[in-house]
């Protein structure tokens, strides 16, 4: 292995492209290799054990693209699947879980809102979490529906937008003054968020700190690449890479590849 290797990232679909956008504007030398999974997308409906077999499936697709980390660029597949896959695999792993920290600690009125998947929610990593806020009244929702519309290419749809409102005024009448978003998919959903939430509600997501952490153990381990211009990209989607294609707003060449 190289530090021109490329960095490896996956997710159940195109949401992890919010992660991997931060990482290319943090370390823009970097190549980089990114799977979407679409095809079994959504991870949040599924089995802790199915999550750990499509996540090994993944790893080793990208370790033979000679990854030299992996992002584990989805909430659902980090909380379910991030402790076997670093037991099983000798490449660091970068996992991604909600910004519960941040909002719990700048909360004013001590009610944050999380929006995740039923399969982040319900894992034993994401309530250890919880444990060390006591003192925060955390709402939970889970985003059922959101992500299959998200790969189908309906962000702007009445429908997300119906669901969106379902999930939200809940929170908002429960006095939140922070909502976490636990997927990877949900920044896509920012525009249409701040529609409904009131101005004062922050949005908080992980893709910075993902990035920066990032960034930590690429420069502590495995090393940057020293080429100074920038990293070559390659996206992969076992699903429809037009939607995948369109999120990137065309910029990069998606590949289809049935694995």
């Amino acid at each position: 292995m190289t530090n021109n290797n490329p960095i490896g990232l996956f997710d159940s679909g195109i949401g992890g492209t919010s992660i991997w956008k931060e990482i290319h504007e943090l370390l823009p030398h970097e190549n980089t290799v990114y799977l979407a999974d679409s095809k079994n997308a959504p991870y949040g409906q599924k089995s802790k054990e199915e999550i750990i077999h499509l996540s090994f499936k993944n790893t080793e697709f990208l370790l033979n693209q000679n990854a030299k980390i992996i992002v584990v660029a989805c909430n659902t597949a980090t909380t379910n699947a991030i402790k076997e896959l670093r037991d099983k695999y000798d490449i660091p792993f970068i996992g991604i879980e909600p910004a519960i920290k941040p909002a719990a600690l700048n909360s004013h009125k001590k009610v944050i809102g999380i929006l995740a998947t039923q399969g982040t929610l319900n894992s034993t990593l994401f309530h250890q979490t919880l444990e060390k806020f006591q003192d925060i009244k955390i709402i939970e929702q889970i985003g059922h529906g959101l992500v299959p519309l998200i790969e189908n290419g309906a962000i702007k749809s009445p429908e997300m937008f119906k669901l969106l409102q379902s999930y939200l005024i809940p929170m908002i009448e429960a006095n939140i003054d922070y909502l976490v978003l636990g997927c990877s998919h949900y920044p896509f959903l920012i525009p249409q968020i701040k529609k409904i939430l009131p101005d004062h509600i922050k949005i908080i997501d992980s893709g910075e700190a993902v990035a920066r952490q990032t960034k930590k153990v690429v420069v502590e381990t495995v090393g940057e690449n020293k080429n100074n211009t920038n990293g070559t990209i390659v996206f992969y989607s076992n699903a429809n890479p037009k939607v995948l294609s369109d999120i990137l707003q065309n910029q990069f060449q998606v590949m289809y590849k049935d694995f």
